[in-house]
């Protein structure tokens, strides 16, 4: 409750620039959380060992085989693989290139609302900063009220700084913790493509082309 107490007062002496600054701090605390629940969803879906197992299928050139594996499974790296073999006709490759960016695209989504509020935040305090010396100059020259109004001003311009930079300190490691994930994802789906296509390649060497397989319809 004293912890309380102290927010909630220093957050009146900030003034009206704390509201927005606030408002920046609800929408990145969302945002964090949201990333937080995706890649944790991500995560609980990977099955290694389903994983070797398509691999080992596709490199042996049983591809039927192969879409067992994948065909029901919700880990991200089979999805890809299932992309490829439904379209074995046309073109897997880029199927599965297509699946891996809207992957990526999904694994960085509303990011640049954390990357916003890393710029905005310390703009924000700084406007705060500027309205508070600015209503200090109106008191000065006037005695009684100089000292208490002159200062109070500054301790507003210095709170709501303080808070700018705050939330742009707090927000920047899980910016920077989610864009280097997204970054060795995109590694991680390029080498996954990459070893598919190498298997592929092994199988039909030993005349197994996976543009003979259909995929059955569901």
């Amino acid at each position: 409750m004293i912890l309380a107490n102290v927010v909630v007062e220093y957050f009146i002496k900030g003034g009206p620039i704390m509201w927005p600054i606030l408002v920046l701090l609800f929408m990145a605390v969302c945002v964090i959380a949201d990333r937080v629940i995706w890649w944790t969803r991500f995560h609980r879906a990977h099955q290694a060992e389903l994983q070797e197992q398509a691999r080992e299928a596709l490199g042996r050139g049983e591809f039927d085989q192969a879409w067992g594996v994948v065909a029901q499974q919700a880990d991200p790296y089979l999805e890809n693989l299932r992309d490829g073999l439904s379209h074995s006709t046309t073109s897997p490759l880029a199927a599965m290139q297509l699946h891996a960016s809207n992957l990526l695209e999904k694994s960085e989504s509303r990011l640049w609302v954390l990357s916003t509020v890393i710029t905005l935040g310390p703009l924000m305090g700084l406007l705060g900063t500027v309205v508070g010396i600015m209503d200090s100059f109106n008191f000065v020259g006037n005695d009684q009220l100089a000292v208490t109004k002159v200062s109070g001003g500054i301790a507003e311009a210095l709170i709501a700084t303080a808070a700018g930079l705050c939330i742009a300190i707090l927000c920047l490691i899980p910016f920077n913790f989610f864009r280097k994930k997204t970054s060795l994802l995109r590694g991680k789906l390029e080498h996954w493509i990459n070893h598919c296509e190498l298997l592929a390649g092994n199988a039909k060497a030993h005349g197994h082309d996976w543009s003979d397989f259909r995929a059955p319809k569901s």
